[in-house]
C-alpha cells in the first residue's frame, strides 16, 4: 500500500510503486558485457523494474556502444539534403543555418556549422538566430526575404520549420532552397507539411526511421554525418571528419539533455558518449562555458547540463539575443569566449531575478483565480509586464507545484503571445490543437508549446483550453505522484553497487535517477540543517543490524520536526557517491512518510 506522505505547506507527492510495471523480485544476476562477472542483485532488480529481465538486453542497456546509432540516410530527405549543402560548398554558395534561439537549437546550429566548415574550410557559412521577443520562435517570411537579398542561396533550418508553410513560399519566391530539418511534431496530413526543398524529420508521415525522439541537434547530428560520408565518397569518412564527429557529440549530448526529451535509444547514446567529451571539448567555447559553470574540476553529469550548463546558454536567448550564445559554439575563442560565458552567466542571474518574481504573481493569480481546484484542471494566464523569454521556465515551476497544463502568456498591443508546459498524461500539442480557431499560431510537442493569440480571444482560448483539459484529464492525473524501482536496504548500499547503479544514467525523460524505498528504518539522531539559508536537511537513517546512510534532503529544513519525531520512517531516496574525501554513499531524499 502507498504510504502517506508527511504534511508540510507544499506536500510532497505521495510514495508509490513504479506506474505501469511491476518490480520483479529474485532477478539477481544480469551478465556483463565485458565479460562473466556478476552484477549484483540489487542492479538487477532495478534493471527488471525497467523491463530489462533479458541478459543481452540489460548489458547493452548498461554498455552502449556508438555502433547502436541507426543510419541517417533513413530520415527523409536527409541525403537530398546533404547532397544540396554539399553542392553549395563545392559552387562557393553562401549557406545561412537558420536556428532557433534554445539550447537545442544553439548545439544544432553549431554542429552543421562545424561541419561544413571543416568539409570546406573557409567556405561561406554564416547563422541566423530570430530575436525571441521581436520575432518569435521559428522560421518568419521577412528574415528569409533578407537573408536572400544578402545574397545567400541556401538556408537549413535547424530546431524549427515543419510548420512554416508560408515562409517556405516565400523562401522559394526569394530564390532560396529552404531545406528544414526539425523534430516538433508535424502536420497530421502530408499536405501540410511545408513546400521546402528537402524536410528532414524523423517522424514523417513516409519515414521509416526507427527512432522518431531525436531533438533538433541530433537531427542537426545525423545531416552532419551524412555530409561527412557523402564528403568522402562512402561510408567510410576521413580521420579529420570522424575525429569531428566524435567531437560534435558534445553539443548534441547538451541538444538532448537541455530539449528533454526521452534518454532511451539514440538520445541515451548521445548523451552518453557526448558527456564525456564536454569538459575537454575542441570547441573553445564550450570549454569556457564549463569554466564560467563552475564545472571546471568535475566530470559532467546530465545533472550538470541541465542545472548550471544548460540554463546559461537560455539566458542569452530569454533575456536578449542568442546570437552571442551561437558565436560562443561557433567562431569564438580565447578571450572572446571567456567574456561571452561570463555574460552568459551575468544573464543567467537575471533571468533567476526575474523568475522568482513571475512566479509569485503567477501562483498568487492561479489560486486567486480557482484555476489550482480539482474542477478546473488546467491554468491559464496572461499579464503585460512578464517577460517572455521566462514565462517557459516558469510553466514548468507551476507545474511541478500544482500538477496540471500551465500556459504563461505575455500581453502587448493587444496580442498575447507565450509558452505552455504539461504533465506526462496530456498531449498539450494535441490540447491546443483542439482550440486551434482561438489561436493566431501554435507549435510544439507533447511536453512543451509556444503559441501566439489576440488578447479578444483570450477569455474564450481559457475557457476553451480548460474545457479540454477536465475531459481529458481526472483528479487522478491532479495528483503528483512518486515512482521508484524496487526496494532495498541500507545494507545493500555499498560503493561498488551505487556505482553499478550510475550505469544506468545519463538520467531524464523516460529513464529517469534511480529511486529506492528503503522500508521501517530508523531515524538515527536528530536531523540538522545546512547551507547559506539553512534551508536543506541532513540525518542517518539505519537498518536492524545498526548500518547507517547519511540522508540528505535539500530545501527540507521545513521537515526536520517532523522527521525527527517520526522513529522509523519509510523513504524514497535516490543513491548517489559523494566526491569530498573517499568515495561514501550518501542518499538523496525524494519523500518520506511514517512507516
Amino acid at each position: 500500500m502507498p504510504a502517506t506522505a508527511l504534511d508540510s505547506p507544499n506536500p510532497s507527492p505521495q510514495i508509490s510503486p513504479c506506474d505501469a510495471r511491476e518490480v520483479v523480485r529474485g532477478l539477481s544476476r544480469v551478465w556483463h558485457p565485458r565479460g562473466a562477472s556478476v552484477l549484483g542483485p540489487l542492479l538487477g532488480r532495478v534493471l527488471a523494474a525497467r523491463g530489462l529481465t533479458d541478459g543481452p538486453a540489460a548489458a547493452a542497456f548498461l554498455d552502449p556502444s556508438l555502433r547502436h546509432l541507426h543510419d541517417p540516410s533513413g530520415i527523409p530527405d536527409l541525403d537530398r539534403a546533404a547532397e544540396r549543402l554539399l553542392g553549395a560548398l563545392g559552387a562557393d554558395e553562401p549557406i545561412v543555418i537558420y536556428g532557433d534561439y534554445d539550447v537545442d537549437g544553439i548545439t544544432a546550429t553549431a554542429i552543421l556549422y562545424h561541419m561544413l566548415r571543416s568539409i570546406r574550410p573557409g567556405a561561406r557559412v554564416s547563422s541566423y538566430v530570430p530575436h525571441r521577443l521581436e520575432e518569435g520562435y521559428g522560421l518568419n517570411s521577412a528574415a528569409l526575404r533578407e537573408i536572400a537579398a544578402a545574397g545567400a542561396r541556401v538556408v537549413v533550418s535547424v530546431d524549427c520549420g515543419i510548420t512554416a508553410v508560408e515562409p517556405a513560399r516565400a523562401a522559394r519566391e526569394a530564390g532560396l532552397d529552404l531545406i528544414i530539418t526539425d523534430h516538433h511534431t508535424p502536420p497530421a496530413s502530408p499536405d501540410g507539411l511545408p513546400g521546402a526543398y528537402a524536410v528532414v524529420h524523423p517522424r514523417r508521415h513516409d519515414s521509416a526511421y526507427p527512432f522518431g525522439d531525436l531533438c533538433g541537434a541530433g537531427v542537426a547530428y545525423k545531416l552532419a554525418w551524412r555530409l561527412a560520408t557523402m564528403s568522402c565518397g562512402g561510408s567510410r569518412v576521413s580521420d579529420e571528419l570522424r575525429a569531428l564527429l566524435l567531437e560534435l557529440l558534445a553539443p548534441a549530448a547538451l541538444g538532448v539533455i537541455a530539449d528533454v526529451v526521452p534518454l532511451v535509444g539514440e538520445n541515451r547514446v548521445i548523451a552518453r558518449f557526448g558527456l564525456s567529451k564536454v569538459k575537454n571539448s575542441a570547441i573553445p567555447g564550450l570549454r569556457a562555458l564549463v569554466e564560467a559553470s563552475g564545472l571546471a574540476g568535475e566530470k559532467i553529469s546530465a545533472e550538470d547540463v541541465g542545472f548550471k550548463m544548460a540554463p546559461r546558454l537560455n539566458a542569452c536567448g530569454r533575456m536578449g539575443h542568442a546570437r552571442e550564445a551561437v558565436e560562443l559554439l561557433t567562431t569564438a575563442e580565447g578571450a572572446r569566449a571567456a567574456e561571452i560565458a561570463r555574460e552568459l552567466s551575468r544573464l543567467n542571474d537575471r533571468r533567476k531575478a526575474t523568475e522568482r518574481g513571475i512566479f509569485d504573481t503567477a501562483c498568487e493569480l492561479a489560486e486567486a483565480g480557482g484555476m489550482t481546484i480539482p474542477d478546473r484542471r488546467a491554468i491559464v494566464l496572461s499579464h503585460p509586464e512578464w517577460h517572455a523569454g521566462v514565462v517557459g521556465i516558469v510553466c514548468s515551476r507551476l507545474v511541478e507545484r500544482y500538477h496540471r497544463p500551465v500556459i504563461l502568456l505575455c500581453e502587448k498591443e493587444g496580442v498575447c503571445h507565450g509558452s505552455g508546459r504539461s504533465i506526462e498524461t496530456f498531449n498539450l500539442h494535441d490540447g491546443l490543437a483542439g482550440c486551434a480557431g482561438l489561436l493566431d499560431s501554435f507549435g510544439g510537442h507533447d511536453m512543451a508549446a509556444g503559441m501566439r493569440l489576440s488578447a479578444a480571444n483570450l477569455p474564450a482560448f481559457t475557457e476553451a483550453f480548460t474545457a479540454v483539459c477536465n475531459q481529458r484529464l481526472s483528479e487522478h492525473d491532479l495528483v503528483g505522484r512518486v515512482s521508484y524501482d524496487a526496494e532495498a536496504h541500507p545494507g545493500e548500499l555499498t560503493v561498488p553497487a551505487v556505482t553499478r547503479l550510475a550505469q544506468i544514467g545519463p538520467f531524464g525523460r523516460e529513464n529517469p535517477a534511480v529511486r529506492l524505498r528503503l522500508r521501517g528504518v530508523r531515524i538515527a539522531g536528530r536531523p540538522t540543517t545546512f547551507g547559506s539559508l539553512n534551508k536543506h536537511l541532513a540525518f542517518f537513517a539505519a537498518d536492524g543490524d545498526g548500518r547507517a546512510l547519511r540522508i540528505v534532503g535539500w530545501n527540507w529544513a521545513y521537515a526536520a520536526p517532523r522527521i525527527a519525531a517520526c522513529g522509523r520512517a519509510d523513504l524514497l531516496i535516490t543513491p548517489r557517491l559523494s566526491t569530498w574525501g573517499a568515495p561514501r554513499v550518501e542518499c538523496e531524499l525524494c519523500d518520506i512518510a511514517p512507516a
